[in-house]
């Protein structure tokens, strides 16, 4: 069976929605890195032992919250062994704007992944960009590097539209799907 992890920051909420509707179309674990940038006991074994990552942080000033800046600086003790070679990742993000800089996140996420030498993957949705397009539609945001989600600042968690949790988690089913195949 494949393993899924989903490691992310979430410094409101939004995030944590995001990462539990990919986990749920990944069937994957949840690894949260709390407000002091610290991933949970067993967090990095359970990174080690799965198949795939997903990387998700709240786009904060054009880029990932501090607190998962501090967890990608400390995987320098996998990338030195590259114990996470081959595996497979994918990141996603959420910010107050429609645009808001995310691309900039994923760019970081992507790197992330590519120092550790892993296999990235991206939504492979089409976006939702037509004059008959609805702001609750799959991939309305219209990321193709990752998820991608807007979330008004005034905004509660409970309050994040569907069709961006749906993206996310149908990126999640991609993202296993996608490490499935690669298994040996």
């Amino acid at each position: 069976m494949t393993k899924v992890a989903v490691v992310f920051h979430s410094g409101y909420g939004h995030t944590l929605r995001m990462a539990q509707a990919v986990a749920e179309g990944a069937a994957a674990q949840l690894v949260a890195i709390d407000a002091e940038g610290n991933l949970p006991a067993g967090g990095w074994e359970t990174l080690a032992a799965a198949d795939a990552i997903v990387m998700g942080s709240p786009t904060y000033m054009g880029t990932v919250s501090w607190q998962f800046k501090k967890f990608a600086d400390a995987s320098s003790k996998p990338w030195f062994s590259q114990g996470w070679k081959d595996k497979v990742f994918a990141g996603f993000t959420n910010s107050a704007t429609m645009n808001g800089d995310k691309l900039s996140t994923l760019h970081y996420l992507f790197t992330l992944a590519m120092q550790h030498s892993g296999i990235w993957v991206g939504t492979g949705m089409m976006p939702s960009n037509a004059k008959a397009a609805q702001r609750n539609d799959l991939n309305y945001v219209g990321s193709f590097s990752g998820a991608m989600a807007q979330s008004p600042s005034d905004s509660g968690p409970d309050e994040m539209l569907p069709g961006d949790l749906e993206t996310a988690r149908r990126f999640g089913e991609r993202v296993a799907r996608v490490a499935a195949r690669l298994q040996d």
